[in-house]
Order: structure tokens, then C-alpha cells, then sequence
């Protein structure tokens, strides 16, 4: 996703620099006084793009976002030549602290990508008969979500049971969540001191889907 997501900046960039190209100078009718001008259509098409990047790589609430927003608003007697160059700074500098790893957004998507990678390999664990090595991995990927979101919220990191309950106490999420946690938890345990009785197949099966959930409800 950030590769993807890295090409999308180059490409919009690159299309950036063929609006600007498209500037001619042209009279008004009224008083025969020259004016800058783009392509409008081209400006508007890219100010489109640019802003539903901005929305994925960056979020709706970023600065950038929001900066992006603010500058696509013509200012009084404005050439859209200059509508543009602003619009472009506000994209360029997103695209070099995207680029640089120095937004939120990018650290969720790494953190997603590698949870997601190891959720794959317990799938594949499981696939393949290994319902305990799949438990055992799944259950690292709960417990390194909640201690993130313990960092995230001021919430002091500890075994899971007591960042569970604390983060419940600190709004994070509800006591419906909680159980589902502990009874994640219960799986996890059961496979990393070898009980194997106490969980099926089934379980770590239904185990993955629900980490994969919550996972991704926390990193949103």
C-alpha cells in the first residue's frame, strides 16, 4: 500500500507540471487586459485527485488535508495559475513527509502491512495443520495492537488482561470488546503452554478473523 500509494504522489506530481504547461496568456474582452490562465478542466480534475490522495495517505483530519482544502478556495481577483502554484505546495509538502515516514498514517499503514503479513503466515500455519504455532502468532499480533494503543493513550503497558481492562477504563473501546479480547487471550494461552485440548481448529480459525477485525478497527 505505501508503494502504491508512494506512485500515486509521482504520477499526480507529473500531472501537476502538465497543467501548469497548458498557461497562456489571454486579454479579458471587457477592457483588453492580459491574464494568466490553465487548463480549468485539467486544474479541477487534478485538484480532485491530489485531494482523495491526500485523504488516503494523509487522513481527512491532517493538517495537509486541510490545507489542501483551504487553498483550492479562489481568492479574490486570482489568476488560477496562482491557485495552482499554492495547491502544489500544499501536495508537495505532503508527499515529502509521507515519503519521509514523518506521518501517523504511515506508521499505521506499516504497522497494518506487517500485522497483516503475520496474520497471512498464521492462516497459512493453520492451513497447514500447525493450530498451535497459528495461535501463538495470532495472539502476539493481539497483544502488540493493545500495547500500541496503551502507548497511543497514555495507558501504561502490562500483561494483557490489565491493558484489556485499562483501556476499557480509558474509553478506548467497550466491555464487548473486552470479552472478545479475553477470550482471544484464552486461545493464545491455552497454545503457548501446550493445552491443546482446550482449543479446535475451529477456534484458531475464528480466532485470526476476529484479531484481523480488531486490528484493523484499531489502526483506523
Amino acid at each position: 500500500m505505501i508503494e502504491h500509494l508512494k506512485k500515486r504522489f509521482n504520477e499526480l506530481s507529473e500531472q501537476a507540471e502538465e497543467v501548469a504547461r497548458t498557461k497562456q496568456t489571454k486579454r479579458h474582452s471587457f477592457n483588453d487586459r492580459p491574464y494568466n490562465e490553465v487548463d480549468g478542466n485539467m486544474l479541477l480534475g487534478w485538484c480532485v485527485k491530489a485531494r482523495n490522495l491526500l485523504s488516503s495517505a494523509c487522513g481527512r483530519d491532517s493538517e495537509h488535508f486541510k490545507s489542501f482544502v483551504d487553498a483550492e478556495v479562489p481568492q479574490s481577483f486570482e489568476e488560477n495559475p496562482s491557485r495552482l502554484a499554492r495547491l502544489r505546495a500544499v501536495f508537495l509538502a505532503a508527499q515529502e513527509d509521507f515519503e519521509g515516514g514523518y506521518l501517523a498514517s504511515v506508521k499505521n499503514l506499516v504497522e497494518a502491512e506487517v500485522f497483516s503479513s503475520e496474520l497471512d503466515q498464521a492462516q497459512e500455519l493453520l492451513a497447514s495443520g500447525y493450530r498451535v504455532a497459528a495461535a501463538v502468532i495470532c495472539g502476539v499480533v493481539l497483544e502488540t495492537n493493545l500495547r500500541n494503543l496503551c502507548k497511543l493513550h497514555g495507558v501504561a503497558p502490562g500483561s494483557l488482561e490489565r491493558m484489556n481492562a485499562d483501556l476499557v477504563k480509558a474509553g478506548q473501546y467497550n466491555t464487548i470488546v473486552q470479552k472478545r479480547v479475553t477470550a482471544l487471550a484464552a486461545i493464545r494461552n491455552s497454545a503457548a503452554h501446550g493445552n491443546t485440548a482446550e482449543f479446535e481448529l475451529a477456534d484458531v480459525k475464528s480466532m485470526i478473523t476476529e484479531v484481523e477485525r480488531l486490528v484493523a478497527n484499531w489502526l483506523s
